[in-house]
């Protein structure tokens, strides 16, 4: 065996991110993976207006092959089961009333097939007044948990968060689910129902700021009231770079900073003799920081502060970081077998095991390219793919 999943199958009847994240994962590690497409295509494919060579859709439809199908005509339903018959996994992003309105709920599909594993993902959760409201990630994962106060600055409206950020996370714990569904067949001999959502995700994401308001400590409420600890903040370097400080141990790291900053008179004020004075003067400290990095380039500033061992990240723009050998050394970056120049590296999967290796990434599947294979495979005689091309149950690359 080549890859660690390439004797599982999946089916993937999700769109968009988070749940189609999930099964790119699988794909990654050699799992056979069928996307099913609606008539007409993913709408994914035209997230930004482009079709065949959207970078969304190559993210995260690599690795796999695909189908179209309706599966809301009877002969596009039987399609659809004729492919369950031997898919270890399916993953959708329909709610429990739409697996039902198209005949594949968990107790239909657990009775046809029991040791199938069944992966939602949904915004809100199966349960409750919110159940049918649409989510997304911008919705569901940051605005509803919370997240967008904490990046809300002060005296202003939050700001409207990156696309996929929460889907992505979201991939990762449906992804989890199901490992841990295969785990489990592999001991009691059936499959699972796995379910997770984006507000479960971006709760469980914002779980520390979330656990001190059970306890009362509302940072959230209270960084609207107050200027962030100037330990714990983002400055503007001369040549126009921002910089973010994390001192967790400011005790230590205060002193070592004003060193670094080769301000060691700071330390002689009464405003900032210590820490309890510094966060007292929290807001005559961030000017005077502020002030102090606006005089030195990002290279003065780091070369500073790595002198002296102390936590900051530099802000980069995105063309950066593709760009960050780094990365590419630690196989953040990668690069594809696609022959389309613009997708020639790609982001890898960000799960390491000791002796098993992702697949090479390929193209992402053309819509309907391999309906014709597929249904091939799974015993579909060329009449009856005449048949099912006809009735507009399946679609391939021509029609």
């Amino acid at each position: 065996m080549t890859h660690l999943l390439e004797e599982i199958k999946v089916v993937d009847l999700a769109s968009f991110l988070a749940g189609p994240g999930a099964a790119t994962l699988m794909a990654d590690y050699g799992a056979e993976v069928i996307k099913v497409e609606p008539p007409g295509g993913d709408g994914y494919r035209r997230l930004h207006g482009q079709w065949e060579t959207d970078y969304n859709w190559q993210l995260t439809s690599r690795n796999k092959r695909g189908i179209s199908v309706d599966i809301r005509k009877p002969e596009g339903h039987g399609v659809l089961l004729k492919l369950l018959e031997d898919t270890d996994v399916l993953v959708t992003n329909f709610r429990n009333d739409q697996l039902e309105k198209y005949g594949i709920s968990w107790a239909s599909l657990h009775e046809k097939f029991p040791k199938l594993i069944l992966a939602q993902l949904t915004g809100y959760g199966n349960v409750g007044p919110d159940k049918l409201r649409r989510g997304y990630d911008s919705t569901a994962f940051f605005a509803r948990s919370g997240m967008m106060q904490m990046m809300k600055p002060k005296d202003s409206a939050p700001v409207f968060p990156p696309g996929g950020v929460g889907d992505h996370a979201s991939a990762m714990s449906l992804f989890a689910g199901v490992m841990m569904a295969l785990f489990k067949r592999e001991k009691e001999g059936e499959g699972s129902f796995v379910e997770t959502s984006l507000i479960a995700n971006g709760a469980w994401t914002n779980g520390m700021q979330l656990q001190g308001a059970i306890s009362g400590f509302d940072l959230g409420e209270l960084l609207q009231k107050s200027t962030r600890s100037p330990l714990a903040s983002v400055y503007k370097t001369r040549d126009d770079r921002f910089v973010i400080l994390v001192f967790t141990n400011p005790n230590k790291e205060w002193p070592e900073f004003a060193q670094a900053m080769k301000h060691p008179e700071w330390l002689e004020e009464d405003r900032f003799k210590d820490v309890r004075s510094l966060l007292k003067n929290r807001n005559d400290a961030q000017k005077v920081f502020a002030d102090a990095f606006s005089t030195m380039t990002l290279e003065e500033v780091s070369l500073s502060l790595d002198e002296y061992h102390l936590t900051f990240g530099v802000v980069e723009g995105l063309t950066d970081v593709v760009h960050d050998a780094h990365l590419v050394e630690n196989g953040v970056l990668v690069k594809t077998e696609s022959s389309d120049p613009a997708f020639e590296w790609t982001i890898a999967n960000p799960i390491k095991i000791s002796g098993e290796v992702s697949k090479s990434v390929g193209d992402p599947p053309g819509y309907g390219e391999h309906t014709r294979q597929i249904l091939t495979a799974h015993g579909f005689s060329e009449d009856e793919i005449a048949t099912l091309i006809d009735v507009g149950a399946v679609f391939d690359q021509k029609g």
